[in-house]
């Protein structure tokens, strides 16, 4: 388990850690029957490939959802994220795919710590596929000690 991370940890440009996931076909199964989400793109690659695509493809709620994990696993257990979001730009097909963040700005509002950071999912060949922003809030070492 990751220590938690404080506000006095963090600075504009920073990168946080990165989240790496090996795709299956098997867990877009899986997440197809989590989430109700049958499209045939995603578990029929002889369908997919006849209306012009490359083979099945991930679905793009789990690539959300990978984001939120990588969210998680860093503002865990004391901080929280307030907002997220991303855009699904590129497909990506099964394989290795990389969640990534970098911080943009902080702020303090409401008494909170936020963290604003520009978020992603890059696949195998390093490409942006998946672009987002989120917002979180890190609690402070000195508020901690009171």
């Amino acid at each position: 388990m990751q220590q938690q991370v404080y506000i006095e940890d963090v600075e504009p440009g920073q990168e946080i850690p990165e989240l790496r996931k090996h795709i299956t076909p098997r867990q877009l199964v899986m997440w197809a029957a989590a989430s109700g989400d049958f499209y045939e793109i995603h578990c029929d690659a002889a369908y997919a490939r006849s209306i012009g695509l490359p083979g099945i493809v991930v679905h793009g709620a789990l690539k959300h959802a990978l984001l939120g994990d990588l969210l998680h696993r860093w503002v865990a257990p004391g901080g929280r994220i307030l907002s997220f979001g991303c855009s699904y730009r590129e497909l990506d097909r099964p394989g290795d795919l990389r969640c990534r963040g970098r911080v943009q700005r902080l702020s303090r509002e409401r008494g909170e710590h936020r963290v604003e950071l520009d978020i992603w999912v890059e696949d195998e060949q390093g490409r942006v596929t998946t672009p987002g922003s989120a917002v979180v809030m890190l609690p402070s070492r000195g508020e901690a000690r009171s």
